[in-house]
């Protein structure tokens, strides 16, 4: 699907027309520059790689920086392909904010922040000993059952238990844009995305 890369800013709030108080995350879309144009006869498939962020050339390697001067755009931090473009623009475009407009449903992709090793009721939400959950009653937090004695003799793979939690690739499907302000580069999301503030994001059609 067509769409761009972005960066988290913030969340904040916005009223709408019937007065409701609707809460909405602030997005930095782009500009992002069209780095490489990928056809079906070249690569075996349409799409667009778009670059965010310009960096210094001193942190590139030879490959990177000869791929960027073939382009003919400055040094990208951030890049990403998306299908679905079509034949709408070419190597060197920019594309902003205003690919996008109001009341556009949007998938946004990003990475969750990182909890670290977590129990299993912040992990899991399981009950501990108030509701005795999962054969637990002696001990405040703790998993209960994990399985069987003489049979299975195993715990099964994909048991809920404690361990790593976040830090992995979220996708958040059909989240309203309420506003675009194409002036500042800038999107507003009706409801929260994954990601901290300053982490980047994809936002599909």
């Amino acid at each position: 699907m067509p769409g761009l890369i972005g960066k988290k800013i913030g969340m904040t709030s916005v009223f709408s027309a019937d007065g409701r108080n609707v809460p909405c995350t602030v997005i930095e879309v782009g500009p992002c520059v069209v780095t490489q144009v990928k056809t079906e006869a070249t690569d075996g498939y349409d799409a667009l790689q778009l670059g965010f962020e310009d960096m210094k050339e001193k942190h590139l390697t030879q490959p990177e920086l000869g791929h960027f001067k073939k382009a003919g755009v400055a040094p990208k931090r951030h890049l990403a392909e998306f299908k679905g473009f079509g034949n709408a623009y070419a190597l060197g475009d920019t594309i902003g904010a205003d690919f996008f407009t109001e009341a556009d449903f949007v998938d946004v992709i990003g990475t969750s922040k990182g909890k670290g090793y977590q129990g299993v009721v912040k992990r899991h939400g399981f009950g501990g000993v108030g509701q005795a959950t999962h054969g637990q009653d002696d001990r405040l937090r703790a998993p209960g059952s994990v399985g069987a004695c003489s049979y299975p003799a195993k715990v099964f793979k994909g048991m809920r238990m404690a361990g790593q939690m976040g830090n992995e690739r979220v996708t958040v499907q059909n989240l309203q844009i309420i506003k675009v302000i194409p002036e500042h580069n800038l999107i507003m999301i009706k409801g929260s995305i994954p990601g901290s503030k300053g982490s980047i994001v994809l936002i599909e059609k």
